[in-house]
């Protein structure tokens, strides 16, 4: 069985729709799934900031242990100029114990966004966390180009699910849906194969 950790911050919803939909397809893959929020850092005043709140307050916090147990990960993020969400990076920041020490070494990690513009920063916001997958040591995992759910209306990037908002609170296109429980099927996919070879390596002499 693959564990499958989907780490996210939403502000106001749509990446929570994302991240929900990325668990429920790790659940209907047979992984064992642990869907976890970070928290906000300050109140930001959005529209329908304060309602999200409250209606994901018994999602679970994520924490450290969340990244050690995986086998995959799932990281989201609203776009913030171009750049994952101060509130995901600083969870990320904390990693350094875990990355020093070589326990996030060849685990397979995905991530996806959501911004309120077509064109207005998912793609960087999703490169700019694979720069954090890099120094991890852990295994980029993309969606490519060769899935045809991919190129359905409102989807329709190599790197990772993303959502065009708007001004909609909590919004997310059908599409989208698709487009991340494939990307969540090949992580685990990947993941698996990872912790196959993990497995039949010769130990070390």
């Amino acid at each position: 069985m693959t564990n499958v950790a989907v780490i996210y911050y939403s502000s106001t919803g749509s990446t929570h729709r994302l991240a929900q939909a990325a668990a429920d397809a790790a659940a209907a893959e047979g992984a064992e799934v642990r869907l976890r929020r970070v928290p906000e850092l300050a109140a930001t005043g959005r529209p329908g900031a304060e309602e999200h709140a409250a209606g994901v307050a018994d999602i679970p916090e994520a924490t450290l242990d969340d990244l050690e147990w995986a086998d995959a990960v799932l990281l989201g993020s609203p776009v913030h100029f171009g750049l994952a969400a101060p509130q995901l990076m600083q969870f990320i920041n904390t990693s350094s114990p875990l990355s020093i020490s070589g326990k996030l070494l060849n685990k397979a990690v995905s991530a996806f966004a959501s911004g309120s513009a077509e064109h207005g920063g998912q793609v960087t916001a999703i490169l700019a966390l694979h720069n954090a997958i890099c120094h991890w040591g852990s295994v980029i995992v993309a969606t490519g180009s060769a899935e045809a759910v991919l190129y359905e209306k409102n989807n329709g990037n190599p790197y990772g699910a993303s959502t065009v908002a708007g001004n909609r609170v909590g919004f997310i296109h059908d599409e989208n849906v698709g487009a991340i429980a494939y990307q969540t099927r090949r992580t685990i996919r990947v993941a698996a194969a990872l912790k196959a070879s993990e497995a039949a390596a010769p130990a070390a002499a």
